[in-house]
Order: C-alpha cells, then structure tokens, then sequence
C-alpha cells in the first residue's frame, strides 16, 4: 500500500519513538510510506521541542495561542495536499493532536480511508492540566477528527471509551497498545545470580515528580536486606535535581545513577541491566512504552494495579502489580522481588513471552493498520457497485 503518514510532533521524545517505529514496521512489511509533518521535527535535538512553539506557549494569551494551534491546519493542509497529489496514497495514518484538521479534511476530499491513532484525549488532558481556553472548540475539533476516521486506533481499552463516549461508533474503534521492535531485544537479558552483589532497580523515562521515585530513593538507603539496592535511572526530567540531593543527603549517591538521555539504541542494553523495572505510576488510559521495553527485555516487572496496566500485565504471572495509593504497597512488591531471584527469573520470562504471543510488537501494529486499511478499501469498492444501482 501507499500510506501517507500525517503528523504535528515538533520534539524528540517517546512520541517520536511511536511515530518512527511505526513509519519503519510499514515499510519493513512492504509498503510505501510518505512521512509529512513539520519542518522543525526534523532540526529537533532528542528531548528537545521547537523553540517557535515554546515561545508562542509563552508569550501569547491562551485563547490566541490555541487559535494559532488550528491555523497551522491550513498550511499543514496545504503540505499535505501537495504531497498526495504526487504520491496519490491508498490511505491516510495520522497521530492524533488537538486542533489539527488537516488530515481530516484531506482524507474527505480525496475519500480514501483515514486512520487516526489516538495516544490521549488531549481535550480533556489540556482542560484539566494545561489551562485550555477554547475548551468547546477544543472538543468540537476532536470530535470532528475522531468521526471523520474510517478507523480510530486509541492505545488503551480505557482510552477506547473516551473516543465512544465522543460518539465513534465501537465498530469503528481498535485498540492498539504501543509496541516494540522485537529484534532490539533479540535474546532475554540473563537472569540475575543470586550471589550478585546488588540488585539493580530501574527506571527509564522522563523523570517527573509524580513518577514517585523519591519514594525509592528512601527506601533504598533503610533497605537491610543481604543485598543492597541501587537505583538506574535512564533518562532526564525535572525531578532529576531533586532526588540527586536526597540520595545525597541519604549517603547513598554512589547507588542513585542518571544516564541522562539515552539514544534509542542504546536502551536495550541498559534495559539489560535491570534486576527489577519500576513503572511507579501511570496516567489512567495510556500505553507507558516503557512497558513494553520492560517485557521486551525479560525484566521483572513492578507497575500499579489498575485497568489500562492490566491490559498488557497480570499479576503474579508476568508482574507483581500493586495498589496505586496505597502507602508502601510499590515497595513490598519490590522487596519480594529483591529476595527472590528465582521469581525475578519467572516473571521476566512470562512477559517476554507474552510479547511473543500477543505480537505486542511494531510489525504486529503495521500488519493490524494495513488490515483495516484494506478492508476499508474493500468495504468501499464493494459498496460503489450497489449505490450506483
């Protein structure tokens, strides 16, 4: 197939990561893929944003800042456009951001099938955390996106719901979780010695405050088991500042490590080297990528217990999930964890496994795209004939 792939992502980060693995899974299975999206994605430094929208962020009041978010459709349109025109797509793929017609508007005129992959509902996430101003033009346009498309492609069964209850009929919904490229993970890291002289906890992330890790970094320095614990932090964040200290005031600098930002190649390897993955905290519908790297991997996994988590991990069986909330209930999970390397070994196995056998993985999420994709087209072709009657 000839897939135009329509995008508004102006940083390197893991949207980006979703965005470019999906882009090389499409043409590894063998089609043509035409990626239109801003210039300044391509300039953008990996954790950096463009410096033109941070500024309008800033500088404009709220109300005309968010008009110039949906402006920008008319050239992105524009962009767009003049791409079909000579590349003449069997379908349209866009990721989903707020007051960004274009591909809506494109995949109508030209009346070829429109996938619409949706990673949060960013109408109701701005209103609640971003201040947005223009709050029913802001749930005007993503109802108008997420109607228009022949299939709306949300990460999380959780997700799912807010695209329903926009008015998408559950026909026209598939839930895609995020992925992996297996062959980044081509063997399960080795299972943690019990004589090894520490365990290792790990994170890899963006590090922000609600991650909880400051928590971790307590209860590292009064752990008194037979080995001690460190923590791998891969990644950057506000919070990073914050925990250094405390590790430092703690007397445990030494066992608090920052990679700071991390090429995407370079993560397996240091994802390797994990005894215990933490994912301390997560937003209701999303599909954390770092999940999936975590499973990837073959680590034992320590994450919250709540729906969207659930939709990839079971407790006891491929993780130990515990009660979001609930005061010490992540570190008794991950105390377990410390003292058993034999249930380290098995949990780890089982999510690698689980991997394998949901196809959780980049090439599994093209193949199911290209599906609906297909089966619109045909739908299409097959219901010509008989209007035409």
């Amino acid at each position: 197939m000839k897939i135009l792939y329509s995008h508004r992502i102006q940083s390197r980060d893991g949207m980006s990561v979703h965005l470019e693995s999906m882009v090389a899974a499409l043409r590894a299975e063998g089609h043509e893929v035409r990626v239109v999206g801003p210039a300044a994605y391509a300039e953008a430094s990996l954790g950096g944003e463009s410096r033109l929208t941070a500024l309008l962020r800033r500088w404009l009041p709220g109300a005309a800042a968010e008009l110039a978010e949906l402006a920008y459709s008319i050239p992105a349109y524009l962009r767009l456009a003049r791409a079909a025109a000579g590349f003449r797509p069997d379908a349209i793929y866009e990721r989903y951001n707020l007051f960004f017609l274009s591909g809506a508007l494109l995949a109508r005129r030209r009346q070829v099938p429109f996938l619409v992959e949706v990673n949060a509902p960013l109408a109701e996430e701005r209103s609640r955390f971003g201040g947005l101003t223009l709050q029913r033009l802001a749930r005007w346009t993503e109802r108008f996106v997420w109607r228009t498309a022949s299939h709306v492609l949300p990460v999380t069964e959780v997700l799912a719901g807010h695209v329903r209850n926009a008015g998408v009929p559950a026909a026209r919904i598939v839930v895609v979780p995020n992925g992996i490229e297996i062959a980044e993970f081509p063997t399960p890291a080795p299972a943690p010695a019990p004589a090894k002289p520490v365990v290792t906890l790990g994170f890899v992330g963006f590090v922000r405050d609600w991650h909880g890790l400051d928590t971790v970094v307590r209860e590292i320095a009064g752990f008194r088991g037979a080995t001690p614990l460190e923590l791998l932090v891969v990644g950057e964040g506000p919070a990073r500042p914050g925990l250094e200290l405390l590790a430092a005031e703690l007397g445990i600098a030494d066992r608090v490590r920052f990679t700071g930002l991390a090429e995407r190649q370079a993560v397996p390897s240091l994802v390797a080297g994990f005894d215990i993955a933490l994912q301390p905290a997560a937003v209701a519908y999303a599909s954390p990528l770092k999940v999936f790297e975590y499973m990837a991997a073959g680590r034992a996994i320590v994450a919250p217990d709540q729906p969207n988590i659930r939709e990839v991990l079971e407790h006891e069986r491929t993780a130990l999930l515990f009660e979001g909330g609930k005061p010490g209930a992540m570190w008794a999970a991950v105390k377990r964890l410390a003292t058993d390397p034999v249930l380290r070994a098995r949990l780890g196995a089982a999510a690698r496994a689980e991997v394998l056998a949901r196809d959780l993985t980049w090439s599994g999420n093209a193949r199911r795209a290209v599906a609906l994709a297909e089966a619109e087209i045909a739908r299409r072709a097959k219901a010509a004939p008989e209007a035409a009657r």
